[in-house]
């Protein structure tokens, strides 16, 4: 059994323990809030993106030429895959969720993948399991702008336009609450436009110069804002899996501090209880 002297160490030592992931847990609620307002405020801008090019792809005439980035082909030689993970850790599930839904979809493929990889966590995981990294991008911080995004949508059009994939897929943590944060795997390319119906009734768009010309120019944006927004999307999950796993761990951590404590009481009464019998024992000696 171990000493009074040993318990008392790993009592402090635990309540320092406690300490830390306190204080862990209050910054990453505090940067869970801030990434909440960035991602929810970027929400409706991606929304009515995603009703302007519905109603662009309605207004297409059958004799005008099909853009690129909506070329649907029909064999599929390579996947390519955007991989949206953390750069740190301590956040529970949240990076091994991911990586295990990419992991599972790659294995479900029976074409090449290649993978676009933003995130420390997803990065690591990949080259551990042998998977050809096209292009990797890390240390984004936590509030990157569509600036930082843009280097990784270029490498995703240029892929696609080039031939080298066929099809690209995005794969993150979306985040639905504070404690849920589902991994979910969404076409990027080549874009499928909502009908036009899946909107309400809106007033009558006028493009200039002309449609064509708007909708050439906004996919690559509308690319560049779908990425964006799973990224802030996966940082706002990413906090709040951090600000719960931490949490956890500071409740756990007191649990063990308040069994320590147990045994602590009870060994020093067992030593008390010792005491007294051998001054007792001593008594009846010297009386007898």
């Amino acid at each position: 059994m171990a000493t009074l002297r040993e318990i008392r160490r790993r009592i402090r030592s635990v309540q320092g323990v406690a300490k830390i992931t306190k204080a862990m847990e209050l910054v990453a609620a505090a940067k869970m809030r801030r990434a909440q307002e960035r991602l929810l405020a970027s929400r409706p801008y991606a929304e009515k993106m995603r009703e302007v090019l519905a109603d662009l792809a309605a207004r297409r005439r059958e004799d005008e030429p099909v853009h690129p980035l909506m070329v649907v082909r029909p064999t599929v030689n390579r996947i390519g895959i955007v991989h949206i993970t953390a750069d740190r850790g301590l956040c529970g599930a949240f990076n091994a969720n991911v990586n295990r839904r990419t992991s599972q979809f790659i294995l479900e493929q029976s074409v090449p993948v290649s993978l676009v990889v933003v995130g420390r966590k997803g990065r690591d995981f990949l080259v551990r399991a042998g998977q050809p990294i096209r292009a990797e991008f890390t240390q984004l911080g936590d509030y990157p702008s569509l600036v930082d995004i843009r280097p990784i949508a270029r490498v995703v059009i240029d892929d696609y336009a080039s031939g080298y994939v066929d099809k690209v897929l995005i794969v993150y943590n979306r985040f639905v609450s504070t404690m849920v944060q589902r991994p979910v795997v969404e076409q990027l390319l080549p874009v499928e436009p909502p009908p036009a119906d899946a909107y309400p009734r809106h007033p009558e768009y006028i493009y200039e110069p002309d449609p064509e010309t708007v909708l050439r120019e906004l996919l690559p944006r509308y690319i560049e804002i779908e990425i964006y927004q799973a990224i802030l999307e996966s940082i706002g999950g990413e906090y709040s899996a951090r600000m719960v796993a931490m949490r956890n761990a500071t409740d756990n951590a007191l649990e063990v501090v308040n069994n320590l404590i147990l045994i602590r009481n009870k060994l020093r009464q067992e030593m008390i209880t010792k005491e007294l019998l051998e001054i007792a024992a001593g008594a009846a000696a010297l009386g007898g």
